[in-house]
């Protein structure tokens, strides 16, 4: 029996309600089929606008097997590129991010105009055509200041997703923001015990003692259902809408992204231990009601996003092997805030540093734990854990549909 027929015949057999089969959190060839039939064809957030300020601006980041640089090019368009020299396929560029006026590889110095032509390679002689050599793109969208990139040859629609995020986002300016603050983790856990652990809030008041003291831990909140019941959450809803930010509950038809702006604890308006604002500027002076809770943004298989008055977190999750994730959280801050004047770094970051560790830790047991040869599938709880149940869910459908077209969608990988 191939991967590809055993992964189908347990997503068909997986009983609703409870977790996955170990195999899925630590095969190596499971691991592959998510790559290839999500990873590499999703739309995945690769990071901020702002983090790309002029021209010859980058960053890169590593799906997978695909290395790849995000850039701003010289007409001050936000384009994608596949990360290897057309000569040889060397890196181009090795660091995290920073400033080029061209692109150079550092083996043969080819070189690249920001638009991805070669400009420049030594002594290749008469024939050569220098136009069929320029860097392979990648599709590249953004949208309200978050950057968003496919691998796929044949890119899914991005236009859903852009309607229904941008009047959530928009309202809060991030484009004129800044990251404030960047943590890169990795995780010795599979990518959906990272986003499993993340869909839920049963686990917070045992393990999270800093974010709970603003953060609830109502299912209404964190989980699919009951939130338009829920009279705070209604009565928050109604306070924002009347200010002008779209808050209700929204989620599309495939369950891959959903938002909604939900009240904090105690009036708190910021995620600090004392509830009061981390940053005295706020992200868009056009946002006037001062307690607007948190907008959530949640999109798979990439990113989880909280939005507040005072500053955005971002999470960006990357898969590196079966047992093993990369989280890159980013704090952002109004352009020109300035750090020890309208802010202190400390505070700005201090609960969710601390709850991405304890997070940490708690994927961290739940692999060794699944990786058992005892483990068997558990029930979940279905009052606080209908969040996960949706994950899972979605998984389930978007594998089961790509590997039941013979492990082949429609849309092929470049």
């Amino acid at each position: 029996m191939t991967a590809h027929q055993d992964m189908l015949g347990r997503l068909r057999t997986h009983q609703p309600g409870t977790t996955l089969e170990g195999k899925f959190y630590t095969d190596p060839e499971f691991f592959r089929l998510d790559m290839e039939n999500i990873w590499y064809r999703e739309w995945l957030f690769a990071g901020h606008d702002c983090e790309l300020g002029k021209p010859g601006s980058y960053f890169t980041l590593q799906v997978g097997d695909y290395p790849v640089i995000v850039l701003r090019s010289g007409d001050g368009a936000i384009r994608a590129f596949h990360n290897s020299c057309r000569h040889r396929g060397s890196r181009l560029c090795a660091a995290a991010s920073g400033s080029v006026a061209k692109l150079v590889c550092p083996y043969h110095q080819w070189t690249y105009e920001l638009d991805g032509r070669l400009l420049f390679a030594r002594d290749m002689g008469p024939g050569f055509d220098a136009t069929q050599y320029g860097l392979k793109p990648v599709h590249c969208e953004s949208v309200a200041g978050y950057i968003w990139i496919c691998l796929a040859k044949e890119a899914p629609d991005f236009e859903t997703f852009r309607a229904g995020a941008m009047p959530y986002l928009a309202p809060h300016g991030l484009k004129n923001a800044k990251v404030a603050f960047e943590s890169t983790i990795v995780e010795k856990g599979n990518w959906k015990l990272v986003w499993e652990n993340n869909r839920e809030c049963y686990h917070c008041a045992g393990n999270h003692p800093e974010l709970c003291r603003t953060f609830p831990e109502a299912p209404t909140v964190t989980g699919v259902q009951g939130a338009d019941k829920d009279p705070l959450i209604g009565q928050h809803w109604r306070r924002c809408e009347e200010a002008g930010l779209p808050s209700t509950f929204s989620i599309s038809g495939d369950g891959q992204f959903r938002m909604a702006r939900m009240p904090l604890l105690r009036n708190a308006v910021s995620y600090t231990m004392s509830g009061k604002p981390a940053v005295q500027r706020p992200l868009s002076p056009t946002i006037e009601e001062g307690n607007i809770g948190a907008l959530l943004l949640f999109h798979y298989p990439t990113t989880w996003n909280h939005v507040l008055g005072d500053h955005a977190v971002s999470f960006r999750v990357l898969p590196i092997g079966p047992r093993e994730t990369q989280v890159t959280t980013k704090w952002l801050v109004h352009k020109d805030a300035v750090e020890g004047v309208d802010y202190n770094l400390d505070e700005l970051t201090h609960v969710w540093q601390m709850t991405n560790d304890q997070d940490r830790q708690i994927v961290e047991e739940n692999q060794l734990g699944v990786s058992s040869p005892v483990y068997t599938p558990g029930p979940y709880a279905p009052e606080h854990e209908g969040g996960v149940m949706q994950f899972v869910e979605w998984y389930r459908n978007a594998m089961e549909a790509a590997l039941g077209n013979d492990g082949v969608r429609l849309r092929s990988v470049a």
